[in-house]
């Protein structure tokens, strides 16, 4: 035998060696996937349409359960959240819908490292436009109407439980395209008077119904504060001290959010509250636990939030008037948004 047909078949038995290997990874990992979802209490998975418009009342969220459909956006029916889920296909870090219009924070796998960014959405999923994100996303939201989209990312630091992070939150008009990259380019009254600081961050943005007013979570000086935007005259305006991550209710008269409480670790400093923006009378909700996100409004009177749990993250339920009790809604499940 030549040492020419030695070679090949050497090359030969590698590749069907590799083959083989490659077939057992991908059979392993298939069980894998198929085992996770059979768990007890898993979810049940599969993939199909999903639309932001029609079909009845129905959430929209980031799929956190392990398996070929980790990160998709799946959909259940509202009355059902725990029910099975149909999945898109499309892959969101972060997400919100509203109107038939989705914000999508995603990464973008590069060769050295993952870069992002924030995609906007029509009502069947199809990309309308995307803009690059200059951090790690943390919150998404649009607004009721669907004409605006906002998302904050991390820029410096990964958690807003201490103090040494920057954040650059952006404002889009998804009708015309124009992008506020950071609301840092706004002019601020604090207590009455303008003002300016190097140090100020923001984050959380909220939208109300009438395309112009918005809230959000100032940073300055180890404080926060709740500001009112406007996206006309370009102004943020302080309004109550100690809110974070705000979100305003349907009839736009109260503000859900977490406040930092004394005497609570610094890792999970956060209590949530519901503020009335016409007294300022703040009510504490019946959650015992630190949660660390942007609530949603499922309606009038209950509030929806993530807290960890076996694969990443559940969904809980509270009521907003600070009676009851927190229940799971469903697990493995981020970034709801409800639509119909």
């Amino acid at each position: 035998m030549t040492l020419r047909s030695r070679v090949l078949i050497l090359v030969s038995a590698l590749a069907v060696l590799a083959g083989v290997a490659a077939a057992s990874v991908l059979h392993a990992s298939a069980r894998a996937d198929r085992r996770d979802q059979a768990r007890p209490g898993g979810p049940r998975i599969t993939s199909g349409r999903l639309a932001l418009t029609g079909g009845g009342l129905r959430v929209v969220f980031r799929n956190m359960a392990w398996g070929p459909h980790r990160d998709e956006l799946v959909s259940v029916p509202a009355a059902d959240p725990s029910g099975p889920r149909t999945a898109s296909g499309v892959k969101c870090l972060r997400f919100h819908a509203a109107s038939g219009t989705g914000v999508c924070l995603r990464a973008v796998h590069g060769p050295v490292q993952d870069t992002y960014r924030a995609v906007i959405l029509d009502a069947r999923l199809r990309e309308r436009a995307h803009y690059d994100v200059p951090g790690v996303p943390s919150r998404a939201r649009v607004s009721p109407s669907g004409r605006f989209a906002a998302w904050t990312a991390f820029v410096g630091g990964d958690s807003y439980a201490g103090t040494a992070f920057s954040t650059r939150a952006a404002i889009v008009d998804t009708r015309t395209g124009r992008l506020t990259p950071s609301l840092e380019a706004y002019r601020i009254v604090k207590d009455g008077r303008p003002y300016r600081a190097a140090d100020v961050n923001f984050w959380g943005v909220t939208f109300a119904a009438d395309d112009r007013t918005f809230y959000a979570t100032m940073a300055t000086r180890g404080s926060t504060y709740l500001v009112r935007g406007d996206l006309r005259a370009r102004t943020l305006t302080t309004l109550h001290a100690n809110v974070e991550c705000p979100s305003l209710s349907p009839d736009g008269t109260r503000i859900a959010y977490k406040k930092r409480v004394q005497g609570a670790p610094e890792d999970a400093p956060w209590h949530l509250y519901v503020l009335e923006l016409r007294t300022g009378r703040e009510t504490a909700l019946a959650e015992p636990r630190s949660v660390d996100d942007q609530l949603v409004w499922r309606d009038a009177r209950t509030l929806v939030y993530a807290l960890p749990g076996d694969y990443g993250a559940d969904l809980y339920t509270v009521p907003a008037d600070g009676t009851g009790t927190a229940h799971r809604l469903t697990g493995a499940a981020l970034s709801p948004a409800y639509v119909d």
